[in-house]
């Protein structure tokens, strides 16, 4: 057996069908299906998945105190540095901006902070939901490729993006360095195959009025999908349901949202982009994804 990574906890179980890998990573189960009996290729893959998935979450998650993403965000609306990676994500966040006419908009920190979806949350106050909208607008940011200027106050949460974005990422490394092995890469749900298999990969979608059960299984040779919806983060207030898609221009979680929708795509990144834009057109979502061609899942 190979020597155990340097960055536990993580494990791997044999199956018929080849290897599962567990481990967790951006507040997520996270799991490798690797069509291959070889042990050693099986760790090796697994470590390539932790040590990628690890290093974006310290990258681009707004909890870790002093991380590129935090120095970004308490720059002062002063200029900051920003790297190629942190570039083209953000050059995807503007499109996403764009093509959701605005409500796909990860300037929403400032709103995210101030909803808490645990037991104990309660109703942010009204006046702190209006001094927080103030400092959201994608389009007072300016950035090129070398640098970032945005207004002092506002910050940017990566969440709706980078799980996706490094379920791609592990993808395409382990596609790169293992070309003739199937693997499905399973970051809390947000799904990549990257290399075709013979044998289709069985991918359950839960149901959200029974949690932890399938409601319906899909079938996927290649590709990737993403699941959006409040099934887990939301919180009650006076019999009334909050989920945790918060629509920026009201600074109120989204009226009339479905409980998931589940969007299959080319990619995780684009995927997670439908389903998320989908969930933030609440009462229209299905109309939305009807014109967008793609295949998808909604449940209410």
């Amino acid at each position: 057996m190979p020597a155990v990574s340097p960055n536990p906890p993580y494990r791997l179980a044999r199956r018929d069908w080849g290897y599962l890998g567990e481990f967790r990573a951006m507040a997520s189960p996270c799991e490798l299906l690797i069509a291959s009996h070889d042990e050693d290729i099986a760790y090796d893959m697994l470590d390539m998945a932790v040590r990628e998935a690890q290093r974006i979450e310290q990258k681009y998650s707004r909890f870790i105190e002093g991380n590129p993403l935090w120095r970004l965000n308490h720059a002062q609306g002063q200029r900051s540095a920003i790297d190629e990676e942190t570039w083209q994500l953000l050059a995807f966040a503007k499109q996403c901006f764009e093509l959701s006419d605005g409500l796909f908009d990860i300037s929403a920190c400032p709103l995210m902070q101030l909803w808490r979806f645990t037991a104990d949350a309660k109703m942010p106050d009204k006046a702190d939901i209006e001094a927080a909208r103030a400092l959201v607008g994608f389009e007072r940011i300016e950035f090129n490729s070398h640098e970032l200027l945005m207004p002092q106050g506002m910050q940017l949460d990566f969440g709706g993006i980078a799980k996706e974005y490094a379920v791609d990422r592990v993808a395409y490394e382990l596609a790169e360095s293992y070309a003739g092995i199937s693997v499905l890469v399973n970051f809390g749900g947000d799904i990549a195959c990257p290399v075709a298999n013979a044998v289709p990969w069985q991918v359950g979608i839960e149901n959200p009025h029974q949690l932890d059960h399938a409601a319906k299984v899909l079938a996927i040779t290649q590709g990737a999908l993403a699941t959006s919806g409040d099934t887990r983060r939301f919180i009650e207030v006076d019999g009334k349901r909050y989920g945790h898609i918060v629509d920026p221009r009201t600074g109120y979680p989204v009226s009339g949202a479905p409980r998931s929708v589940t969007v299959l795509g080319p990619n995780c990144v684009t995927a997670g982009m439908l389903a998320t834009m989908a969930m933030l057109q609440g009462e229209q979502a299905e109309a939305f994804l009807a014109e967008q061609s793609v295949q998808s899942s909604i449940f209410r």
